[in-house]
């Protein structure tokens, strides 16, 4: 990856958002991990958080799904939908984290996000969710829902 043209990883990676800043700080940081880690990814949040562009999420999905750790990946559908099920009450995804860990028992931290992503896309709606026919429904609290279906 390192030595591939931006153009190239561009191509690779065309459906994903903002794909050409996005491939750029790919191949920049594969030659920060090639110069500093002699290319082995870093296996912890902690140094992962160093690397320029890696932030909290990022680094928590490479802990759970590159090295098997614990770690709990937060996005905004998992941030949402925690808030909204009253599970915690924090006003940004990093601060979700560090509640969700308090919270949440660790046998669940790796599959959380797996899990809300797809429900907060396709039920758990960030506008007007479909609380009608939602499985979670009866255990909701509903922050923040002022319309739903």
């Amino acid at each position: 990856m390192s030595r591939l043209p931006a153009k190239k990883i561009e191509k690779a990676i065309y459906p994903v958002g903002f794909y050409r800043v996005k491939a750029k700080r790919i191949r920049d940081l594969s030659r920060e991990i090639v110069r500093k880690y002699n290319s082995k990814v870093p296996n912890t949040i902690e140094e992962l958080l160093l690397l320029k562009g890696v932030g909290r999420k990022t680094a928590n999905l490479v802990v759970t799904l590159g090295y098997d750790k614990e770690g709990i990946c937060v996005d905004t559908h998992v941030h949402r939908i925690t808030n909204r099920w009253g599970l915690v009450k924090t006003k940004t995804p990093h601060q979700t984290e560090f509640a969700l860990r308090e919270v949440l028992p660790v046998r669940y931290w790796k599959v959380l996000n797996g899990q809300l992503v797809a429900f907060g896309q396709g039920i758990c709606r960030p506008v007007s969710p479909l609380c009608s026919t939602c499985q979670v429904r009866p255990s909701c609290a509903r922050v923040g829902v002022v319309h739903s279906r």
